[in-house]
């Protein structure tokens, strides 16, 4: 064999291999579906060896095709780090698709991103807004800005830092309720909570806090009310549903207006991590690092530094 590997047909086979679909690979690229099975047919010509096996719904690795992908994010990462060395100056330009939580995305990012874009007229960016987590390989995400924890061995996560918690509920809640001093009161006084849960499946209602020793406590207490996203979930608690525990800087907002009242301090469920998450397996360009950069100094000034609270 006397040609040599071309980084564009490897680029084009990473991302076959890592969304395991010459479809939403073709998507991802902005190429016909016929080319991007063309370019992996001609590599797989050009190495004498099949790099992957096809069925009609998904396609998967080889034990060559593995050798390859790991040969080849390695030189797709050194070759990215050879054209950054050369582009600092230069403009950004394509598509960034992003995820993040509705509300921070909301209250924090959406309000300043005309000035990113404004930076950088030749970016477009295509942004999520969900409170479920998303498949950041399988759904093609640039990067996903996650709150909680991140366990998946194939994504690398970059500290944000940490949202405190607070309990709250409304004033016509607690009026009728009684307040509660300590969580043995929530029992006592016949309390229930807003449940938010991402799942259906999970119907059991907790209360969380951290005492005093540092160790994490739940109580489980009953619900009349389950939601699913973090809008429903402050307006449910604004209504008078029950108790709930939200990020503090979520409902400052509505601490200051009077329609939730923080309550049961000292017993604040353990501070929420803030991460920005990517794929380890693909090469970041630089417009993902700049954008990944602009998004951390917008929520500097919303997190308490990991390891403390505000």
């Amino acid at each position: 064999m006397t040609s040599n590997l071309d980084l564009a047909s490897l680029r084009v086979f990473l991302q076959v291999a890592e969304l395991a679909h010459f479809s939403r690979a073709a998507d991802e690229l902005g190429m016909p579906k016929g080319r991007v099975s063309q370019v992996v047919r001609d590599l797989e010509a050009q190495l004498g060896t099949r790099l992957f096996q096809r069925t009609t719904r998904r396609v998967s690795l080889t034990s060559d095709g593995e050798l390859l992908a790991e040969r080849a994010r390695a030189l797709m990462a050194d070759a990215g780090e050879i054209e950054a060395l050369f582009q600092q100056d230069q403009q950004l330009s394509g598509r960034l698709r992003v995820d993040m939580p509705v509300r921070l995305a909301l209250d924090a990012v959406l309000p300043a991103l005309p000035e990113f874009l404004a930076a950088h007229p030749g970016v477009t960016v295509e942004l999520s807004c969900t409170d479920r987590r998303v498949d950041l390989v399988e759904e093609g995400f640039d990067c996903v800005l996650r709150v909680g924890a991140v366990h998946d061995p194939l994504l690398v996560a970059r500290p944000l830092g940490q949202m405190r918690m607070v309990n709250v509920a409304s004033p016509g809640y607690l009026a009728a309720h009684g307040t509660p001093a300590t969580p043995d009161d929530l029992v006592a006084q016949g309390h229930h909570l807003v449940h938010y849960s991402q799942s259906w499946a999970d119907r059991r209602p907790r209360f969380d806090w951290v005492d005093a020793a540092g160790q994490e406590r739940t109580l489980t207490l009953p619900s009349r009310v389950t939601v699913n996203n973090t809008d429903a979930y402050q307006a449910a608690a604004v209504a008078g549903a029950g108790v709930a525990q939200f990020p503090l800087q979520g409902v400052r907002h509505l601490l200051a207006d009077g329609l939730l009242v923080q309550l049961l301090d000292g017993f604040d469920a353990a501070p929420l991590p803030v991460r920005l998450v990517l794929s380890q397996r693909r090469h970041t360009p630089r417009r993902v690092r700049v954008f990944m950069d602009w998004l951390a100094g917008r929520l500097a000034d919303r997190l308490d530094a990991q390891g403390s609270a505000e």
